[in-house]
């Protein structure tokens, strides 16, 4: 890790000469009138004229054009410069409404009137997630699933018919295209350090945003259209997100200290390390966290090229190759089939966390969602910056050539080192489905405390009570549960009443403590996974329904609103959910059971599997089937009674003949 006192640049040369030099070659002076009318208009013709194409085959010479549209940028700068507050905001405010971040852009121009390079480079970050997700609201104006990727997006028709083709060539030269500048993917990536970001780039495209304003207004004039802007993501479950302990003051200055000894931190990055803690202390977690996620990706990327011997991949790559990303970094092998290292240097933990964070679909995807701008950053939560913030100094901690026992042993550095040496997913689908199971075991359990009507009315329902069906059912779920019990843990086996004491809430919550690898899942796995959390969540809406009627049906049987044949019905159910929940409960059991076991289905041949799989597909219908009868509209009691007692002997089937994934242990 000494590499990162000697890594002077992250840009390839290539990168680094269009970036740093290719705009800067012409030192002509550029008269700011020739692009902008005296009633403050874009004059996007003039603009265009400078992006420069191709013989072969007319495409964009991304080099030729950039050199020519530097004199450009420079004058649009000084244009800015030259300005106070108020009249940007006379001239361009109105401009910027389109983009739903009229503040935001009005921001970037008080970072134009300074050379704090930390800055610009952070409002352009802030500028191309916000402008991406703005073009992405034009987009639908005519198109439909608006594309994930920037370049897609810019590259689509339906962007050129509202703009124009040449007008989308000009974007396409600073942001989207990999032969371009690139800026977006180059800083939300971690491959520039402040200083390799021309403010005048900053201060361009900030202009020609206020020209995409004008030129949308016109088309929606003209086609008697509204846009409308899609609603921003909002994290939900923030407790779930709750992992680390607040950081104080103190806790940040550490950091501080950290950021300057650690090797995990390359030289050339401190001042964003230094802006991202600057921004915590000041309430800004929005931009903390902008400017943290690169740095963590520059670290891992240090971190993996070390450990996997490949240094050439701290450098951008070439548009003709890979970058190094997150996706790349997290990934089980390397893009020759070998064998990522680097799982195993940063230890199960603290790849869970950023899979949770960054990759699971379930899970909050932080990188994504902020660098497309789905996110409202005046709102950005303390909380999710606090975990970020929280994991970033276990790293510097952790990868350090210097001694750092007295930094991890202090008494505020230490609690979040243990946090993260015992994280366990929250949004891998596993995870994911030990929180099902629990919430509906949870909803089962409110069925006793519902208000029911005297049990003397109950048992004057004929052929229920006492009869072969539940009889049976009752015996089926006994055996099947002293099969079990060598699988349970210790303190949750009772031979008294064991329906009533084995399957409860105390049981799924140890079963669901078991820690279970979520790394890697091989398909087999995710494919029941998908099948169990089906079950789970069709049980849920079971109990959901049935809970809901017995509330209803009471009040109706108290007002004495129910016909001869309704309070009949209401009757068969009271005495059929007494089988119910229990058969509910041992599904959620047999889950949890075959959960903490999971893997081992790898480990068996496909007849095995298949045959599994198939039999969990049988309970799926059952419970979906479950779902219907126990409905408000259909209340089939009986045959849901007769139904639940079929699936409890195919139950015991399988399990006699050893192939329920937990028998496949021994």
């Amino acid at each position: 890790m000494a590499l990162s006192d000697s890594v002077t640049t992250c840009l390839s040369l290539p990168v680094h000469y269009l970036i740093c030099k290719v705009g800067f070659e012409k030192k002509d002076t550029y008269d700011i009138n020739n692009i902008l009318s005296e009633n403050g208009e874009v004059c996007w013709q003039a603009v265009t004229e400078h992006v420069c194409y191709l013989e072969s085959d007319q495409s964009v010479d991304y080099i030729k054009s950039i050199r020519s549209l530097g004199p450009v940028c420079e004058s649009v700068y000084l244009h800015f410069k030259s300005l106070t507050k108020e009249q940007f905001v006379i001239q361009y405010a109105l401009w910027f409404h389109w983009t739903n971040c009229t503040e935001l852009f009005l921001e970037i121009f008080d970072v134009l009137q300074y050379t704090q390079t930390t800055e610009v480079a952070l409002g352009l970050m802030k500028l191309t997630s916000c402008l991406e997700r703005a073009l992405g609201d034009v987009y639908l104006l005519i198109g439909k699933d608006c594309p994930f990727l920037l370049r897609d997006l810019l590259a689509s028709e339906q962007l050129a018919v509202v703009f124009g083709q040449a007008v989308m060539n000009v974007l396409r030269v600073f942001i989207g295209s990999p032969y371009g500048l690139n800026l977006r993917n180059v800083l939300w990536h971690g491959f520039a350090s402040p200083k390799e970001i021309p403010a005048k780039y900053c201060a361009m495209l900030l202009f020609l945003t206020a020209g995409l304003g004008q030129l949308l207004q016109t088309y929606l004039l003209q086609n008697k259209c509204i846009l409308v802007h899609r609603p921003y993501v909002i994290f939900v479950s923030l407790e779930e997100l709750d992992i680390f302990p607040d950081l104080n003051h103190e806790a940040v200055s550490i950091a501080e200290e950290l950021v300057n000894l650690s090797s995990f931190v390359l030289k050339t990055m401190i001042p964003f390390w230094m802006a991202a803690l600057t921004a915590f202390k000041q309430s800004r977690y929005a931009d903390c966290v902008i400017l943290l996620l690169p740095q963590l990706e520059v670290g891992l990327r240090l971190l993996f090229t070390t450990t996997n011997k490949c240094p050439n991949r701290l450098l951008t790559a070439e548009s003709s190759a890979l970058y190094t990303t997150f996706d790349e970094m997290l990934a089980k092998h390397l893009d020759n089939e070998e064998v990522n290292q680097l799982p195993a240097v940063l230890e199960e933990p603290a790849m869970e966390f950023l899979w949770d964070f960054l990759s699971h679909q379930e899970g909050p995807r932080i990188r994504d969602r902020l660098s497309h701008g789905e996110i409202n950053l005046e709102a950005f939560p303390r909380e999710v910056a606090n975990q970020i913030v929280a994991f970033a100094i276990t790293l510097l901690c952790r990868f350090s050539d210097e001694d750092m026992f007295a930094f991890k042993e202090h008494m505020v550095i230490k609690p979040l080192m243990k946090c993260a040496s015992c994280y366990c997913s929250r949004f891998h689908p596993i995870s994911r489905l030990k929180k099902q199971v629990l919430e509906c075991m949870k909803s089962i359990h409110l069925w006793p405390e519902l208000p029911t009507v005297p049990e003397e009315h109950v048992q004057t329902i004929k052929g229920l009570e006492g009869n072969t069906e539940a009889s049976t059912l009752i015996f089926i779920i006994s055996e099947i549960l002293s099969q079990l019990q060598e699988y349970m843990p210790q303190n949750c086996c009772s031979s008294d009443d064991p329906i009533n004491n084995v399957l409860t809430e105390r049981l799924l919550t140890e079963l669901c403590d078991t820690r279970i690898c979520t790394l890697y899942s091989p398909r087999p796995v995710l494919e029941i996974l998908v099948v169990l959390r089906k079950i789970s969540t069709q049980c849920h809406q079971v109990s959901e329904q049935v809970i809901a009627s017995t509330e209803l049906r009471y009040k109706q049987w108290v007002s004495k609103t129910l016909r001869s044949r309704q309070r009949h019905n209401y009757l068969r159910m009271l005495s059929s959910i007494k089988f119910l929940s229990p058969v509910l409960r041992l599904i959620l059991v047999l889950m949890t059971l075959e959960l903490v076991n999971i893997h081992l289905v790898c480990k068996k041949n496909p007849s095995d599997y298949q045959q599994y799989l198939k039999f969990l597909k049988s309970v799926l219908q059952y419970t979906e089937n479950l779902v219907t009868y126990t409905s408000r509209d259909k209340n089939k009691w009986d045959e849901t009674l007769e139904l639940t007692n079929k699936t409890l002997i195919k139950i015991k089937r399988i399990s006699d003949r050893k192939l329920m994934l937990m028998q496949l242990a021994t």
